[in-house]
């Protein structure tokens, strides 16, 4: 059966219930990175529906903010300003647009020769452990990159452990429907027992106006961030894949054949340049609305068109933003330190499934390097132009990847 795509006002409902699915994670990168979460709310709505535009209506899922760019937007904001780092974010796009061309002239096959799980891994590994002090400087009160003390230390602590130990336990014993949302619900404990502490400042709030506009940044050139997003914006293309192979699951449609993979990245990876143009996170497909469009059975792509307009609508709602800006730095550095070990422990488990053998002496060369590069600090360059942290490490995986050979399996002279 073919669903095609319809708009039709009945299907709003079920729109904006996808929205609330979604807002969680939606609002809660721009919180962790410090951007203006209004923006990211029009940048996901926007990018859903370029995306629509783009794929012709096809595909009923839903772009927000990717948790994959959090530890290195954090990483560039610290070290060169938020508008340098939307430099790296919009150009990451490039790999999309190239993993797009590549699929399109020589399959999916290719991309998987240059990058296996052998160096994905390790650099997803590597994202998570990077700025694994930035999230500890944030739960002791300081703020992320620890120049600053914000909040007395223990407050801090006690903040911080609410919030992260509220997320595991609803991560791991709450009913299904709130395991959806485990950081949603850690936010809520941790701003609730921030508010009995009295470190929860409600001056903006009741300054703010109903009618808002969210503050757009436009990026300033900075290769610096390019180097260190790009790796990042490759692995984040592969599990645009993975997402369009899931809904193409639920929904029975051969979408990566129709429309096709190579539309469809092309889709994602321009709303996320557009995205960082006007200062908001890169978008990426959302694996919890598609649980949803699961659930309800109802695989209309026009129900997704409510979602983004809802997103849309609350951009522009200034009190809505305003309570989300007003969240500690406790709170969200809590939520860090789950978040950051749950990336490490992903690309980890990725070499794993993937059946390599980790102590085989190339393997551990290729992944040893990539993790210690990034963690290390090491630097190479000249001038202005140097190559660092995680895209440095991502590179020399690659490098790496393409000119060690295999080991010989051994021959029996049985």
């Amino acid at each position: 059966m073919n669903h095609s795509y319809s708009f039709q006002f009945k299907d709003a409902l079920l729109g904006f219930q996808h929205l609330t699915i979604a807002m969680g994670a939606l609002v809660l990168v721009p919180l962790l990175t410090g951007m203006d979460p209004s923006v990211a709310l029009f940048t996901a709505g926007a990018g859903t529906l370029l995306f629509q535009w783009i794929t012709r209506g096809q595909i009923p899922i839903f772009l927000g903010s990717s948790f994959a760019f959090v530890p290195a937007t954090l990483f560039g904001i610290q070290h060169w300003g938020l508008s340098a780092t939307l430099c790296g974010l919009a150009l990451g796009a490039v790999a999309y647009f190239a993993m797009s061309l590549l699929i399109y002239q020589r399959g999916k096959q290719f991309v998987d020769k240059i990058l296996p799980p052998i160096v994905t891994g390790p650099v997803i590994a590597a994202i998570g452990l990077v700025l694994a002090p930035t999230a500890i400087n944030m739960a002791m009160g300081k703020s992320g990159d620890g120049s600053t003390i914000l909040f007395d230390q223990q407050t801090a602590l006690v903040v911080a452990f609410a919030a992260l130990t509220s997320t595991i336990i609803t991560r791991l014993f709450a009913p299904a429907a709130l395991k959806l949302i485990p950081l949603l619900i850690g936010v809520v404990i941790g701003y609730a027992i921030s508010i009995g502490y009295g470190i929860v400042d409600f001056n903006a709030i009741k300054a703010s106006t109903w009618f808002h506009l969210p503050e757009f940044t436009m990026p300033t050139w900075n290769w610096h961030a390019v180097w260190l997003i790009m790796p990042i914006a490759l692995v984040s293309a592969m599990e645009h894949i993975g997402d369009i192979f899931a809904i193409s699951a639920v929904t029975k449609q051969p979408y990566t054949q129709n429309p096709g993979l190579p539309k469809s990245l092309f889709a994602n990876g321009l709303a996320s340049c557009i995205a960082a143009l006007i200062g908001g996170p890169p978008n990426t497909t959302y694996s919890e609305v598609t649980a949803g469009v699961a659930l309800t059975r109802r695989y209309n792509p026009g129900i997704l068109t409510w979602t983004a307009l809802g997103a849309i609508l609350l951009a522009f709602v200034g009190k809505f933003g305003a309570c989300l800006q007003s969240i500690p730095s406790p709170v969200m550095g809590g939520i860090l330190i789950l978040l950051f070990g749950a990336i490490a422990v992903t690309g980890l488990s990725l070499v794993m499934e993937s059946g390599e053998d980790i102590m085989e002496p190339r393997n551990m060369t290729i992944m040893g390097i990539i993790l210690v590069l990034p963690i290390g600090g090491m630097s190479i360059g000249a001038g202005d132009f140097a190559l660092e942290g995680i895209g440095l490490g991502g590179l020399a995986g690659v490098l790496l990847n393409a000119v060690l050979p295999h080991e010989k399996p051994l021959v029996s002279n049985n």
